[in-house]
């Protein structure tokens, strides 16, 4: 990972480093970090290829977390594509309800004839474009409000326990007098 000085001095940066590098956008807190999952999603199901950098240029007005929206795009890699796409196509098809008894006399014909290929191909398309779709935005919502939660999980162990030391302290301090 380039350092924040390096990455301010490259010449593909260089015309948005002032945006771009902001401390906001690269601190953990407990807005910045849910707004970044939810992009990160969002942007992972949304497209197929560039994903990392969609999510990090959408996380400028947002001020989310880039490199937290970065990494969660990973969800969507060459690896798990397969498994989305069946997914998807699943969560279409439950979505629009596409099914062979509701297709239209019109469509009757047309797949009689040599074109049904590319009509299965272009019905299988559109279900699967729906079914990311609704991933995109189910699953950014949910990793939000997740995210969100796990934060203040977080937080609220770490100052219990921040409270729990000064408690003892103090408690040192009162048993030494």
């Amino acid at each position: 990972m380039p350092s924040r000085k390096e990455m301010a001095q490259s010449k593909y940066l260089k015309p948005i480093a002032h945006r771009f590098l902001l401390p906001e956008l690269w601190r953990f807190t407990r807005r910045s970090v849910p707004r970044g999952v939810a992009l990160g999603l969002f942007s992972a199901f949304i497209i197929p290829v560039g994903q990392i950098f969609l999510a990090a240029f959408l996380a400028f007005p947002a001020r989310a977390n880039v490199p937290l929206a970065a990494l969660v795009t990973f969800v969507t890699n060459p690896f798990t594509i397969a498994f989305w796409a069946v997914v998807a196509n699943q969560v279409g098809r439950f979505i629009l309800r596409i099914d062979a008894a509701t297709s239209g006399v019109a469509n009757e014909q047309l797949r009689s004839g040599t074109w049904q290929w590319v009509i299965d191909a272009f019905e299988v398309a559109g279900v699967t474009v729906v079914g990311f779709f609704v991933l995109a935005v189910v699953s950014s919502a949910v990793g939000y409000l997740l995210s969100s939660a796990v934060w203040r999980v977080l937080v609220a162990r770490k100052r219990a326990k921040r409270l729990k030391r000064m408690e003892e302290r103090l408690d040192e301090r009162l048993s030494a007098n």
